[in-house]
């Protein structure tokens, strides 16, 4: 069931970080996205791996901390040169900047929300993950790595599964919408109503 229940204040900018484990369309989703939520910036995590680990990954290796947290700073430090350009824009409406990033654990979510400028109260961080059924996220996976040769090994499924902390959304500013039976088109224009509906 979709649901989303934290509130907390507005602020300038909001930071949108589509996560879910590999093959739930948050990259498809998180660029369609920005662009209903007025040509917001958009960053896509796969694109900051550095090489190591995206030979791992296609070695069918398992990413760990270690591997993950230099890339996750990278990712924050994406996201706080896009809230600054956000914040240089000369008007009152809501800004907003879309990541695509799996986010598994808790702790990288609090990672990517925190604020690296000089003013915390400038942004807020949403979280919107897309739950999707093993068996279709399966056989996405072995659809694009035979359509696009994606560096993501379909093998590594079930540790991105067993690494996955869901968003507590009592807890956590997130928003869960299930993906089961909706196309990526459908589940975006779902999530661009519910991040309007909290404006």
């Amino acid at each position: 069931m979709d649901s989303v229940d934290y509130v907390h204040d507005r602020r300038p900018v909001r930071v949108v970080v589509v996560m879910g484990v590999s093959g739930s369309g948050k990259s498809t989703v998180g660029a369609r996205l920005a662009e209903q939520l007025g040509s917001a910036a958009f960053i896509d995590a796969d694109d900051l791996h550095p090489s190591s680990n995206k030979d791992k990954m296609s070695r069918g290796q398992a990413l760990g901390d270690k591997d993950r947290w230099p890339w996750l700073q990278r990712v924050r430090e994406e996201i706080s040169k896009a809230v600054k350009q956000a914040l240089d824009q000369e008007d009152s409406k809501q800004r907003y900047v879309v990541c695509a990033c799996s986010a598994l654990k808790g702790s990288y979510r609090e990672l990517l929300s925190q604020s690296n400028t000089m003013d915390d109260l400038s942004e807020d961080a949403v979280f919107l993950y897309i739950d999707v059924a093993k068996e279709e996220l399966a056989r996405r996976l072995s659809e694009r790595q035979q359509g696009k040769g994606h560096f993501f090994n379909p093998q590594l499924l079930d540790s991105q599964l067993e690494t996955l902390e869901r968003p507590d959304t009592t807890r956590e500013a997130a928003i869960c919408i299930s993906g089961e039976g909706k196309s990526i088109g459908e589940v975006a224009d779902e999530a661009y109503r519910l991040l309007v509906a909290r404006e």
